[in-house]
């Protein structure tokens, strides 16, 4: 592990770390790991901007069901961070409330979506 990585480490069995990149910085992922525990792993909290004013937005349920961790990968489709797991090489990128779109397989968030 890494200086700076918030996993606990009691022994854990993980598989071969690998990298992810968020927003162009590359971070230390494990095969398993959703996207959003690899970030939180990094110290990163923010994964989106909110719709109306662009107010940051981070990992809230955990479950995929609120959307607030909404992020694009490898520049292709929106998914939620806590249920997207990793794999090498994969890129992130956190953005702008105007570039959000959910993926069109799945339904908007509750309540509504830009």
């Amino acid at each position: 592990m890494r200086e700076g990585d918030l996993r606990v480490n009691l022994d854990v069995a993980r598989g071969e770390a690998m990298e992810i990149l968020v927003d162009g910085v590359a971070i230390l992922a494990y095969p398993g790991e959703s996207i959003a525990a690899a970030m939180m792993a990094a110290g990163l909290r923010r994964t989106r901007g909110s719709s109306r004013r662009g107010e940051p937005r981070g990992f809230f349920c955990g479950m995929g069901v609120c959307w607030e961790c909404a992020v694009r990968i490898d520049a292709a489709r929106t998914e939620r961070a806590c249920m997207e797991r990793v794999r090498p090489g994969m890129r992130v990128d956190t953005r702008t409330p105007e570039d959000w779109r959910p993926h069109p397989d799945v339904s908007p968030p509750v309540g509504g979506g830009p």
